[in-house]
């Protein structure tokens, strides 16, 4: 797992040539004014979901991880804590092959992230996000979905 904010994503662009295009996304879209819903940047290769909500107790998010895509979550406006954790000894209660996910049972460190910071999650890197840092508040966030190579 990656924290860090958006005036470092260079240290980050030069994992791979999608997660370069996926930051430049980011970096060149209006994202105060765009839309929620799927915005293809290479197809089903490199594609932006941009998505608005509330965030929610800790017990109301869902703990899941990908086989097939990184993300990278880029938080426009609002902030959240999102759960994370290494694969060890979760249990595996819903995973979807085709719809690239796992979920599971498990325990998390909270980290915070806030407007103009951004995560990268690897297969291996479980992740919880859309948690309340106190209380519900609206966020707005494009989750970069970059299929591996």
């Amino acid at each position: 797992m990656i924290l860090d904010t958006l005036d470092n994503y260079e240290l980050y662009s030069s994992i791979n040539e999608r997660i370069a295009k996926g930051f430049a996304f980011i970096r060149n879209t209006d994202l105060d004014a765009i839309a929620s819903g799927r915005h293809d940047i290479e197809g089903d290769t490199i594609f932006a979901l941009v998505q608005e909500y509330p965030t929610k107790p800790l017990n109301n998010c869902k703990l899941e991880s990908h086989q097939r895509y990184i993300d990278i979550q880029y938080m426009i406006r609002g902030e959240e804590l999102i759960g994370v954790t290494t694969k060890n000894n979760q249990v595996v209660i819903e995973q979807n092959p085709e719809r690239d996910y796992i979920f599971y049972e498990g325990d998390t460190s909270l980290v915070l992230v806030k407007q103009g910071m951004f995560t990268i999650f690897f297969p291996d890197d479980i992740h919880q996000p859309c948690v309340q840092v106190k209380s519900p508040s609206e966020v707005k966030k494009v989750v970069i979905k970059v299929l591996i190579q």
